[in-house]
């Protein structure tokens, strides 16, 4: 019998957002698989110290390889899980990867998958807040050639992809919705939304222009958010955002909100935890 709240997978665990959840996950009592991404190359392997230094990792922390191109190589991950964090990002976008290996474990109660405010806020719409309703436009944004649009299509039809093979499948996913995620982390690489966030910081005015305007959500929140839907009885519906009255259409967070989870950080409060996790990990501003 797994000890604790149970056994979790999370995928995409080396990156800004699954690394920072499987901190969390361990701090709230779960055990964790988390996959990286295997390589063929001896020279290319991953320092995953960082991960296995965590507290309570060297009890409740597997590190397994996994290819988000051979839904089968999740199998092993996944089994014996309750839930599934689907955090990693494909390079194709055209297949459901892990999902599929969800299938044949029965442990299986909920897969929870990391989507994107670009799935949603990128069709050409005016509307000032949106949310898990609303879809990016493929048409719109090859026809636009807007700021990130093939990223934009890519998560608009991995999105579409993945609950529709739940539906076929009987197989309950959630999908979280983040903005442009800021705050602290623990992954050696720098994230891009905090470089992107503190572009001014580090003398960066160019890249300032595509953010200026766009809603932000600090990291804890998201990684939060997305163990309180696994836990949730009835999360459908809910999206993750952080609400600042920007300008940009806002994704709605009233039915997160509802279900009874709150918010800690505001937007001070992302921008001093990132700054001080640079200046700690030696990202000098």
């Amino acid at each position: 019998m797994e000890g604790g709240k149970g056994r979790v997978c999370v995928t995409g665990g080396t990156g800004f957002i699954g690394s920072w959840m499987i901190k969390k996950l361990l701090e709230d009592g779960y055990s964790v698989n988390a996959t990286v991404r295997s390589s063929s190359n001896p020279e290319h392997k991953k320092d995953v110290s960082f991960l296995t230094n965590l507290a309570g990792a060297s009890q409740k922390l597997e590190i397994m390889k996994a290819d988000l191109r051979n839904p089968e190589s999740f199998k092993e991950a996944i089994e014996g899980c309750i839930g599934v964090f689907h955090v990693a990002t494909p390079v194709d976008f055209e297949e459901r990867e892990a999902e599929e290996a969800c299938l044949s474990v029965k442990s299986v109660k909920r897969v929870i998958y990391t989507s994107s405010a670009s799935a949603v806020t990128m069709n050409g719409k005016e509307e000032q807040v949106m949310d898990e309703s609303f879809w990016s436009d493929e048409e719109y944004l090859r026809t636009s050639k807007k700021f990130g649009w093939s990223y934009a299509i890519s998560k608009t039809l991995t999105e579409k992809a993945v609950l529709e093979f739940g539906d076929k499948n009987g197989l309950q996913v959630v999908t979280v919705i983040p903005t442009f995620v800021l705050g602290p982390f623990i992954c050696p690489k720098l994230p891009g939304s905090v470089r992107s966030s503190l572009s001014l910081a580090f003398g960066e005015k160019e890249r300032f222009g595509y953010i200026h305007e766009t809603p932000m959500v600090h990291v804890d929140d998201v990684a939060r958010a997305h163990i309180f839907l696994l836990e949730h009885p009835n999360p459908k519906g809910s999206s993750v955002k952080e609400v600042k009255g920007l300008k940009l259409p806002d994704l709605s967070s009233k039915k997160l909100i509802d279900a009874g989870f709150k918010f800690e950080y505001g937007l001070e409060q992302m921008f001093v935890d990132a700054i001080e996790c640079c200046k700690q990990k030696g990202y000098y501003l």
